[in-house]
């Protein structure tokens, strides 16, 4: 497969890009911008430190897009990133960010990317993060955090999404909500082989009317294991609820530690999990339909995550 190829199947399936997006944006291969582009509402801009950007929009921005594809090809390379978003009052905007690695060599590809997320008063952003990795070789490491500072009546709704093939990942999201603010998050999940992938979630609720919904939906085979952390406080009239669903397969293995602390009399918290195996007579109506018994997993495991 050449470089080429490879770079244009990471960059569609970690953003849906199959030429330079419309709007601003910025793509990074190997540890460097390779394209980036700013609009009249959209600044994207290097960091003073060099290892990063910051993108700031404007106030009253409607129906604008930000894409910040990260892709790794050289093996042995290991970055840290760091990227803060600034979005204006009652601004509208969808982020896209992500990271793709191919990894054809024997050394380690890793890398570590930090957002920051300061969301002003009625703000909404919807934001997109998908991680993948290629190749047969070496490992190939994911570390996402992601920091998110939202005032009063902003939303931040967040889908983010790791494929198998990632080798080891630790996911760090933490969130601080001001009063009539919303946060909610879908996590999905799948590992494979001896893959191993952390997840922990912190969300507080320091505002009255603010609110948090936080979703993780995982698929652990092999000998793979997955680890889901999540911790929602309550520090005012709010309502929080975190839950986990995992399917384990093989000789996978995986912890779930929902947890709750109201810090106010009036916070509303909520926390489930659950964790089994695929039910054999759901492959077996499947296979009664012409599936074989991999066919009918697969089917089955689509549905979960969809």
């Amino acid at each position: 497969m050449k470089n080429e190829r490879v770079d244009e199947e990471l960059l569609e399936q970690i953003s849906g890009l199959h030429s330079v997006p419309q709007g601003a944006y910025n793509i990074r291969k190997n540890g460097k911008s390779i394209s980036r582009q700013s609009t009249a509402n959209i600044e994207v801009l290097p960091e003073k430190n060099g290892n990063g950007l910051e993108i700031r929009i404007k106030a009253n921005t409607k129906n604008e897009s930000v894409h910040m594809p990260v892709i790794l090809t050289q093996s042995g390379l290991n970055e840290v990133v760091y990227n803060d978003f600034y979005v204006g009052e009652n601004a509208e905007v969808q982020i896209v960010a992500g990271c793709g690695i191919h990894n054809a060599g024997k050394d380690e590809s890793k890398h570590d990317g930090i957002h920051r997320f300061f969301l002003e008063k009625n703000a909404k952003v919807k934001y997109i993060e998908k991680h993948i990795a290629i190749g047969t070789a070496g490992e190939k490491t994911m570390n996402p955090q992601t920091e998110i500072y939202l005032k009063a009546g902003s939303e931040f709704e967040m889908d983010t999404f790791q494929m198998e093939g990632v080798s080891r990942s630790v996911r760090k999201t933490s969130v601080v909500l001001e009063g009539d603010s919303k946060f909610t998050c879908m996590e999905k999940i799948v590992t494979k082989d001896n893959e191993t992938a952390s997840t922990n979630f912190v969300a507080t609720m320091k505002g009255k009317g603010s609110s948090c919904h936080i979703v993780s939906r995982a698929v652990a085979r092999g000998e793979s294991v997955q680890e889901f952390r999540s911790k929602v406080i309550g520090d005012a009239e709010c309502f929080g609820h975190t839950e986990c669903d995992c399917i384990v397969m093989d000789k996978a293995r995986v912890t779930a530690l929902p947890e709750v602390e109201a810090l106010n009399s009036d916070a509303n918290l909520v926390h489930e999990a659950a964790i089994g195996k695929i039910a054999g007579e759901q492959i077996t109506k499947l296979m009664t339909m012409g599936l074989d018994e991999k066919q009918a997993e697969e089917q089955i495991i689509k549905g979960f995550l969809r």
